[in-house]
């Protein structure tokens, strides 16, 4: 539902050459040209918008977005949503679940908001990935299988992004994984209001139609070894998650009713947790922290629970809650704290409102320093003192305030402070940091033929995770083709794809090579071209604002639920755009580093230099074209040029 927004804009948009007050004219002679030559010419030149260099699974978000607007025209009997979501899902495989819960760095990275706000990327990606579901949408299977036989440790992001890849490429894939189900933290550490289940089996389930074998509840390191891995298969991947939480760092955390935010998840993602203490205390301020918060809001407690029910009991899988089914559920007061100021916290935004709405009390710039326990060892509060946070090289440092301790009553402390790699049975691949260390490639250092990559490597994202899988599969694919691991681009990411579009034309290829650098006498390139998008990403300041309109952003529906609504409220908070929305955000994209076909440089051109290619000739990216016997170079064409795609260049 779109949101209730004026079209007036907060504050007018601006975007002139002079501004108030200015008297002096700009030097125009010289900026533009010397009488009636210049010795720069347009050049045309694709650069990666800061959305995909924002993005860790490099998604050609620039990509999808002009298909949805209907810019960039599918091939014949391939509808826009179709074409769509493939062009997403060659980097990303899942995304209805990223659509949900990815805190979208692409969107802070969107220059739009030098106009007024972001494009909701994410609202169109959840869109179409729920068309892609809804019409049973599937992956095309390799036309011939090589051969070769990987092993994937680890069926979570990571593990499911490179299977996928490398499925695609004809490889035979084997996932292991010590759980029930694949998914990983998507499964088992975040809850279901979040990422609805049939969401998440659907998207993974696609992957295993490729032909992705698997093997559950096998641990690599105790039931499989890793030398017996690495004899059996061509190559191994290692995704092994981080997915044992880290316990505070304080006198008393030992306590029983003291536990990490993995615990907690997974034994309600189980299904065996189904209510909580009176009083819960959550340590974090990440997204993880506010997951807890939430389940620990909705599911309550129960006025007189039995020893067995206790939630450390469950939490550790020794008892099931038959009494708490029937017992009448109240609910819990949960408490977050952070070493941040609210307003500093590194949890999505949106998520901190609606966890305040439902009543999650949320202080910052509190630090524990103690667990206080009873006499039978259980804590009964956690000590906090306020404190000073601050990152120094990279490193967080917190300092706590003398004489401010005080104690917050708990029945319950979540420690969602950080999570760890098990290790247990691969202790050589531990780098001493608890990681695995990686070359650019993601391949481990002196392991030839294994593979690495999601929070092993450096605890970061679902949608890192992602990326890594992606670009690991390329470095397994040429390990197993015999082929030298290529140094990877400055910036790595899927872009634009100019042959492609001509194949889907049927326009000659063989003039185009790669790296793509056209002249204007090129049948492929058509105009003066660059493609740049390995190494440069376009700021705001190259792009032409005052094109832009202002328009105010299409949101998703979320239902905010109050206090007394969250309790035993399991439902999904937030509805995909409609159809028409969809399309309406994509237009508001503002194709940074590619051209979107606005004729403003046909249109403004004095010496009707630049012109439209032939519609037998033209595509995406061979639109415009310029005559340089014309051109004086007065680089209006640059001037008037909304994506900054027109560079003068030529002989600079």
């Amino acid at each position: 539902m779109s949101a209730n927004l004026d079209n007036v804009p907060a504050k007018p948009l601006t975007f002139r050459r002079y501004k108030e007050g200015d008297h002096q004219p700009l030097a125009w002679q010289q900026e533009i040209f010397d009488a009636d030559h210049s010795h720069k010419c347009p050049t045309y030149v694709q650069s990666t918008p800061p959305c995909q260099g924002s993005c860790p699974s490099g998604e050609d978000i620039r990509g999808y977005l002009n298909i949805v607007r209907g810019v960039e025209k599918p091939p014949a009997g391939v509808s826009w949503q179709e074409y769509a979501w493939r062009r997403l899902t060659e980097a990303n495989p899942l995304p209805s679940v990223m659509g949900r819960v990815c805190p979208a760095p692409c969107e802070s990275g969107c220059n739009r908001n030098e106009v007024e706000d972001f494009v909701g990327i994410n609202s169109v990606e959840h869109f179409l990935g729920e068309w892609a579901i809804q019409n049973r949408m599937a992956f095309p299977k390799p036309q011939q299988l090589t051969g070769k036989k990987v092993a994937v440790v680890g069926g979570g992001p990571a593990g499911l992004s490179v299977a996928y890849q490398l499925a695609r490429k004809g490889h035979s894939v084997t996932i292991f994984d010590e759980r029930e189900h694949l998914g990983g933290m998507m499964r088992y550490g975040i809850p279901g209001f979040r990422t609805p289940r049939e969401v998440l089996d659907a998207e993974i389930q696609r992957i295993l139609d490729l032909g992705v074998q698997t093997r559950m509840k096998c641990r690599i390191g105790t039931d499989v070894t890793l030398e017996q891995l690495r004899a059996d298969f061509d190559a191994v991947f290692l995704g092994l998650g981080a997915q044992a939480g880290r316990a505070l760092a304080v006198e008393g955390a030992d306590a029983p009713n003291c536990v990490t935010a993995t615990a907690f998840l997974k034994a309600f993602n189980d299904g065996r947790m189904r209510h909580v203490g009176k009083r819960v205390v959550v340590v974090g301020g990440g997204d993880t922290s506010i997951d807890v918060a939430t389940v620990a809001r909705r599911l309550g407690h129960i006025e007189h629970a039995h020893e067995s029910d206790l939630p450390e009991r469950v939490i550790a899988g020794h008892a099931a809650h038959d009494a708490a089914s029937i017992s009448a559920r109240q609910g819990a007061e949960v408490t977050l704290t952070s070493v941040f100021a609210v307003e500093k916290m590194q949890a999505n935004k949106h998520e901190i409102e609606q966890a305040m709405a439902e009543g999650i009390a949320i202080r910052g710039g509190l630090v524990p320093v103690a667990v206080v326990r009873d006499g039978q060892g259980r804590a009964t509060a956690l000590r906090v003192a306020r404190c000073e946070a601050k990152l120094v090289g990279g490193r967080l440092e917190v300092k706590p305030i003398a004489g401010t301790e005080e104690d917050i009553e708990a029945d319950l402390i979540v420690s969602a402070i950080g999570q760890a790699v098990d290790f247990t049975g691969l202790e050589t691949l531990n780098n001493g940091k608890g990681g695995i260390t990686a070359d650019r490639n993601y391949q481990v250092q002196g392991q030839e033929g294994m593979f690495v990559g999601g929070d092993v490597v450096r605890p970061h994202l679902l949608t890192t995770a992602i990326g890594h899988g992606a670009i690991a599969a390329e470095g397994i694919d040429r390990h197993l083709r015999r082929e030298p691991l290529d140094k990877r681009p400055k910036i790595d990411v899927h872009s634009f794809d100019l042959m492609r579009k001509m194949v889907e034309k049927g326009l000659p290829t063989d003039t185009i090579t790669a790296p793509l650098h056209g002249t204007d006498q090129s049948a492929g390139a058509i105009h003066n071209y660059e493609n740049r998008s390995d190494r440069y990403v376009i700021p705001h300041t190259e792009l032409f604002l005052g094109h832009f309109q202002y328009t105010p952003r299409n949101r998703r529906k979320v239902l905010t639920l109050s206090k007394e609504e969250a309790l035993s409220n399991f439902e999904e908070r937030m509805l995909p755009l409609l159809e028409q929305q969809a399309q309406a955000e994509a237009k508001r994209c503002m194709s940074c580093g590619q051209c979107f076909e606005c004729d403003n440089c046909v249109v403004y051109c004095p010496q009707t230099a630049v012109f439209k290619v032939p519609k037998s000739k033209s595509t995406t990216g061979r639109y415009v074209d310029t005559d340089y016997a014309k051109c004086i170079g007065c680089h209006i064409c640059k001037d008037v040029c909304p994506t900054g795609y027109i560079q003068m260049g030529l002989g600079e």
